[in-house]
């Protein structure tokens, strides 16, 4: 039987790198076929992929965990902290043919451990309206909706879960 190992990794890892590429093209791609009709134009992902690596993703201040199922890399969570007591969810990514198997609970599992370990008592993330399997996944979860916390201007829906030791 197949199964799914998390464990913690640094962004600059290849299988975060190849991850990030995954997760950034789709909700990328989702984000202008929703609003313009296209695809992401190739070279702005690729300005944006490289704008962001994700080093705020790292200790001593944050952790980046890969999901592999049958040993290779199928998704990612990260978690930064905002401020001593508050971290943040995000980049949670599971590849397509692998949902439905559990895999982005355990990754949301393992990244309120890692806020946890952080000194985090609450964890925030923020999302998209189009992003509607993502927003049922930090409901069912026990995340509720909350008033905005950051000011990205591709948020919609912002979520909030108090971290009980």
């Amino acid at each position: 039987m197949t199964s799914w190992t998390i464990t913690p990794e640094r962004p600059d890892s290849v299988a975060a790198r190849a991850l990030w590429r995954a997760y950034y093209t789709e909700v990328s791609d989702r984000w202008y076929l929703h609003h313009e009709g296209r695809r992401t134009d190739p070279a702005e992902l690729e300005r944006e992929i490289a704008a962001r690596p994700g080093s705020e993703l790292a200790p001593p201040t944050g952790g980046l965990l890969i999901a592999r199922y049958g040993g290779e890399p199928a998704g990612s969570a990260g978690v930064r902290l905002l401020e001593p007591a508050t971290a943040e969810l995000t980049r949670v990514f599971v590849h397509e043919g692998l949902r439905g198997r559990g895999g982005a609970a355990l990754l949301v599992a393992a990244a309120e451990d890692t806020a946890r370990a952080l000194g985090a008592a609450r964890i925030v993330l923020d999302t998209r309206t189009d992003l509607v399997e993502a927003r049922a996944l930090y409901a069912r979860l026990g995340y509720t909706e909350t008033a905005r916390h950051n000011d990205d201007v591709y948020a919609e829906h912002w979520f909030r879960k108090e971290l009980v030791s």
